[in-house]
């Protein structure tokens, strides 16, 4: 299992080099089931490994002239600060048992993984179903666009912070539809985005848990080969077919996590 899991490591990268986002959706599950790590710490190694990773494929697209820094600074700026707070002050508030639905305990991990096998599955449905769309036009509704940025800036950063999810499958269609943004820059600075909205909802958790650096930042590497590779196979497979293949493969894990959790609810 373990030499899957290293393996199933690799595509954490492979993701986000391909599609720009996706590389959490696989990372919370192969740290909790593959590696037998806690749900809570989990998404907080996650921010780590998402955004480490997203930042070398930031810098690569970068040097391609794929990210526009100040759209990622501006759009950033509301996801970074909640996640920030939400994982510094929020995420130590929740307590292990929550609450109770007759004869049945809803707790802090279950709950974890369900809301975030609900959020793959919604993913993948947006990711099924995706086509070619023409770019929106900032400029056409500039007041009614910066503050659909902004709210949904805070909608990532909660994602982020409570989940430890990237928000890419958000990032990109905000990116490309509401700033007109071409898909290849978009696919650039949503990396950019997420590395800074992970590593910093990371440093909201130092002092939280004992982390395991070993580990850690052995995953990370791995990820990082991952997402190399996955920008190089990005020039050379259809993004359409791509992200549709890569949709069916997360609807199945949010039904198999979900089911899981479900049938082990006591």
């Amino acid at each position: 299992m373990e030499i899957i899991a290293y393996i199933a490591s690799v595509f954490i990268g492979i993701s986000l080099g391909m599609i720009g986002g996706g590389g959490s959706i696989l990372t919370v599950p192969v740290l909790v089931y593959m590696f037998g790590i806690s749900p809570l710490v989990s998404t907080s190694y996650s921010l780590f490994i998402v955004g480490s990773t997203s930042l070398v494929g930031a810098y690569s697209n970068y040097r391609n002239g794929a990210v526009k820094i100040k759209t990622a600074l501006l759009f950033g700026s509301t996801s970074i600060t909640t996640v920030f707070l939400t994982r510094k002050f929020l995420i130590p508030l929740v307590p292990h048992d929550l609450f109770s639905i007759g004869a049945f305990q809803i707790t802090e991990p279950l709950l974890t993984m369900v809301l975030f096998a609900v959020l793959m599955v919604v993913a993948s449905v947006g990711m099924i179903k995706s086509k070619e769309r023409k770019p929106g036009c900032l400029a056409c509704d500039l007041k009614g666009n910066i503050a659909r940025m902004l709210l949904s800036g805070i909608g990532i950063g909660l994602t982020t912070g409570f989940l430890g999810a990237g928000g890419g499958f958000l990032l990109i269609p905000t990116l490309v539809l509401i700033l007109g943004m071409p898909m290849k820059e978009a696919v650039g600075t949503s990396l950019l985005i997420i590395a800074l909205n992970s590593l910093i909802g990371f440093a909201g958790d130092i002092g939280h848990f004992v982390i395991d650096w070993a580990f850690l930042l052995k995953i990370t590497g791995i990820a990082m080969a991952g997402i190399l590779i996955g920008g190089f196979l990005a020039k050379r497979v259809n993004a359409i077919s791509l992200k549709k293949g890569f949709g069916w493969f997360v609807l199945v894990m949010g039904i198999y996590i979900i089911s899981s959790e479900l049938m082990h609810l006591k």
